[in-house]
């Protein structure tokens, strides 16, 4: 039987941009994670809202909506956030 990612496995996702964007971005601190948001955006227009909480505390994870204005903007986006010191996971 055929699942979704078998129809999946060889199609790149196609956006027409600019287009707004969503990440989900997860750090140890509420704190941190505006902090790295600062350094990778700057003072580009976005909106940044609370996501979860992990249940012991130790993570927090918040939604970072934005437009992008092409597939270079978008994952240039996602490569400096994850590779931030403060963010522990990008998605």
């Amino acid at each position: 039987m055929e699942t979704l990612n078998d129809k999946l496995e060889d199609r790149k996702l196609e956006l027409e941009y600019p287009c707004n964007w969503c990440y989900k971005v997860i750090a140890s601190q509420k704190e941190a994670l505006q902090q790295a948001v600062r350094d990778v955006i700057s003072e580009r227009e976005h909106k940044l809202t609370h996501s979860n909480n992990s249940k012991t505390g130790k993570y927090v994870s918040m939604n970072l909506d934005l437009l992008v204005h092409n597939e270079e903007d978008r994952q240039f986006i996602y490569d400096a956030l994850k590779a931030h010191q403060n963010i522990k996971m990008v998605l």
